[in-house]
């Protein structure tokens, strides 16, 4: 497999090229935006404050690409928008009405994309809000002018900056490569990478870190990426066979195909939603730090305290499988194969169909939800016991590779329609002239 060939070969495409340039130019526009400053707050008094801070703050700020610390007019980010997907996806498997409107296929999907869009304008706005009436609160001068105006100014700025980043974002999986949201929170994690790298070289100059510990520690790093793309890309696949059908003289049906079941079919979003809830006492301590049992409950909810380690675990494994549910149902699945003349070789179709799917998921999802759990609780022990200077693993490591993977895999869909080597592709394609 030539690696190299394959880079070339992106830039050989007219098409292809033109929509990687437009994707990189997109990430440019919003890594711009990120350092344009929201009027009325005091940035070194808000960085200070998130230097001592902990919890959802400092989650919220690396989804936005630092623009909450810096205060920026992307301070919010995509996160509302997020927010209004995840909202909307489990709306669908508890109401009814928007059951039926995602099963109108492509109609249904823009009514839902349009619901979407109007809730994250609501939910910018009434983030932005609580945001600026939060900023006032907090002493160190972070606001000049605090009252109404400020307020407004605040909310306007914030929502019409995801406004604007969730445009980008659509833009870019219109006429871009990959997914536009997701590579939006991929470029923003990513540009943290820099600094990280920096203050490690700064403690090996200084002594703080051995040159041996840098170089095991790299070499895990590795070892635990490679683990990552295993298990995103791991699956079960299960035997499905089509009845033939005759139809006058046609006959229709009788393909052999597989229904392809993922190690870790939730992503990442068992994480996100166990650290909202893990991070709470901690952030609920940081804002009221003369209450001793919040105090108290921030501390053994902090890590590496095990009570923190064993119920940020289990949350995570609890929503692995709470969020699979959600998003696959076996008896849609086994309805859909019974409507087609489907069957799964040995299964009877119809409700035992369904259980069988139910089980072999359950048995599946096991292992993904116990390492996205290990992932989880990874950065905050290597950061309290091993006293690394960057954050490794958890969100962040997953999103960076399960984007990169699935834009690779698009691009290599480019390469391999058009003849050319691909980046995961074995042996060599030779272009038809």
């Amino acid at each position: 497999m030539n690696i190299s060939g394959s880079y070339q070969s992106m830039f050989r495409i007219p098409e292809l090229k033109r929509r990687l340039l437009f994707t990189g130019l997109i990430l440019l526009v919003y890594r711009l935006g990120g350092h344009v400053p929201t009027p009325g707050i005091n940035r070194e008094a808000l960085k200070q404050f998130f230097a001592n801070q902990g919890g959802l703050l400092n989650l919220y700020d690396m989804f936005s690409g630092g623009g909450l610390s810096n205060a920026t007019i992307f301070a919010l980010g995509i996160m509302p928008y997020i927010s209004a997907s995840i909202i909307f996806q489990l709306l669908q498997a508890v109401v009814p009405y928007f059951e039926k409107m995602a099963k109108e296929g492509e109609q249904g999907r823009k009514k839902i994309n349009e619901l979407t869009r109007y809730g994250t304008v609501i939910l910018a706005l009434i983030q932005s809000l609580g945001m600026a009436t939060g900023l006032e609160q907090m002493s160190g001068g972070i606001v000049a002018h605090p009252g109404l105006a400020f307020k407004l100014m605040t909310a306007i700025t914030l929502t019409a900056g995801t406004v604007f980043v969730m445009w980008l974002g659509e833009q870019i999986t219109e006429r871009g490569i990959g997914n536009g949201i997701s590579l939006i929170i991929f470029i923003g994690i990513v540009a943290r990478y820099p600094i990280d790298i920096l203050n490690t070289f700064q403690q090996l100059r200084s002594g703080d870190m051995h040159i041996v510990v840098a170089i095991l520690l790299a070499a895990f790093m590795l070892v635990v990426i490679a683990a990552i793309i295993a298990i995103t890309q791991g699956q079960r696949k299960i035997p499905v066979q089509y009845a033939k059908k005759i139809v006058g003289r046609r006959v229709y049906g009788g393909a052999n195909t597989h229904i392809p079941l993922k190690v870790n079919t939730a992503g990442v979003i068992p994480i996100i939603f166990a650290q909202s809830i893990i991070m709470f006492p901690a952030t609920l301590g940081n804002m009221f730090p003369d209450n001793g049992f919040l105090m108290g409950l921030s501390r053994v909810f902090s890590p590496p305290h095990p009570i923190y380690v064993l119920v940020y675990s289990l949350l995570v494994i609890l929503f692995a499988y709470f969020y699979t549910a959600v998003v696959l149902n076996p008896v849609d699945l086994a309805d859909n194969m019974k409507k087609n003349s489907g069957f799964i070789p040995g299964v009877r179709p119809g409700k035992k169909t369904a259980e069988y799917i139910d089980r072999v998921l359950s048995r599946v999802t096991l292992p993904g939800a116990v390492f996205l759990a290990l992932i989880a609780v990874l950065p905050d022990l290597m950061i309290k016991l091993l006293n690394v200077p960057f954050y490794f693993g958890g969100t962040g490591l997953l999103i960076v590779v399960g984007v990169a993977l699935d834009t690779l895999q698009q691009i290599e869909s480019h390469l391999v329609m058009r003849h050319y080597d691909g980046f995961m592709t074995k042996g060599r394609l030779r272009a038809r002239r």
